[in-house]
């Protein structure tokens, strides 16, 4: 299976040069834990980083520092991983384990975002694969017993 299967299509982002300020109330406004940061290029979105609500309290909040004066770009993440939208789901969560990393952005063949991949929606996704396998035995149970009969 495609991780353009299973991402979240409506990814919310942003600029590096918007402020904290202005992600977090993205945040808010779209009920989403982070922003995916990216470079306007033309009509496309190139992801360059991502800023989560952990780095807002902890980057910012916790230091007492105003999230006004401060840009997405001087607190984002910007060691970021991607997934192509054609990319194999085992694949990703490998690549997602090596590294530590929660969210993943998808982009299309020329890089430009297209969704998001979480482990959330990684985890959901192998609970429904967990579930179709747990039902095999019964199924077999059932057709052993038709056709002995």
């Amino acid at each position: 299976m495609n991780i353009s299967d299973i991402c979240t299509a409506d990814t919310i982002s942003c600029t590096r040069d918007e402020t904290v300020q202005s992600a977090a109330f993205l945040m808010r406004k779209h009920h989403v834990g982070d922003l995916v940061v990216v470079d306007r290029v033309d009509d496309d979105a190139i992801p360059v980083g991502i800023v989560t609500d952990r780095d807002i309290v902890v980057s910012v909040i916790a230091l007492g520092l105003d999230p006004s004066s401060l840009l997405v770009g001087d607190i984002m993440t910007d060691d970021l991983l991607t997934c192509r939208e054609d990319d194999d789901v085992y694949q990703t969560i490998e690549h997602m384990r090596l590294r530590g990393i929660r969210r993943v952005p998808v982009v299309n063949h020329a890089g430009s975002l297209t969704g998001i991949v979480s482990a959330d929606d990684l985890l959901e996704f192998l609970a429904d694969e967990m579930g179709d396998l747990s039902r095999i035995s019964g199924s077999q149970q059932a057709h052993e017993k038709r056709a002995r009969h």
